[in-house]
């Protein structure tokens, strides 16, 4: 595809522009929107694996990957989850985030499911111990977990999930495909022992991931 130049006087620029080309929502896609966590969408965090966390901080926004057997994320009330702070890489730019910036999004997906559903809301960190060993896994304790408080709630259409066909497992890609993680490090540091680093990493994986 050629790259197209982008012109200036074509820009949006403010939000009576926005509404000018794509109107007002209506119909189901304002009615979904409510300030709580209703029983339907209750069931949706329940049966989630995996769920995408957005904050933001001075350095600019974050987005990570968060993942564990289905109701990892628990359910507290109609307007409260919480999710364990599994073991990761330290650079905690998502903890470091809320204690900046309470405001947090939340996107949860599930494999198979073309809808997903969205949280917004504000969260804090705990690190009572009682309340971080109610969620160990093999025998590993959360450092800390995530309280989100949610204030809109609603599900997403499965359009970009069809466009994509996330699911479709015939257009699934081998890891070959890609550059392996050593060889991505190598190439920003010359001397890194990209062989090495890929060879232990299975292992290191099983090791570290609770």
């Amino acid at each position: 595809m050629p790259d197209v130049p982008v012109q200036a006087s074509h820009l949006v620029t403010s939000e009576a522009e926005l509404e000018a080309i794509y109107g007002q929502p209506a119909g189901a896609a304002v009615i979904k929107e409510i300030g709580h966590i209703s029983e339907h969408y209750r069931r949706f965090i329940e049966l989630s694996p995996f769920v995408v966390l957005a904050t933001a901080g001075p350095e600019g926004l974050d987005c990570t990957p968060r993942g564990d057997p289905p109701g990892f994320v628990r359910v507290v009330d109609r307007n409260t989850v919480m999710i364990p702070d599994r073991r990761g890489n330290n650079r905690i730019d998502t903890l470091r985030n809320i204690v900046r910036d309470p405001r947090i999004a939340l996107l949860f997906l599930i494999p198979g499911i073309g809808r997903t559903l969205r949280i917004n809301g504000r969260a804090a960190i705990s690190t009572d111990p009682a309340l971080c060993a109610s969620f160990t896994m093999e025998d590993k304790i959360p450092r800390s977990v995530i309280i989100v408080t949610a204030e809109s709630v609603y599900t997403q259409c499965p359009k970009a999930l069809v466009r994509s066909h996330l699911w479709d497992a015939s257009r699934h890609l081998a890891e070959s495909a890609l550059p392996s993680s050593g060889v991505m490090m190598k190439a920003l540091q010359a001397d890194f022992d990209a062989e090495k680093y890929d060879r232990e990493y299975p292992q290191r994986l099983k090791e570290t991931i609770y």
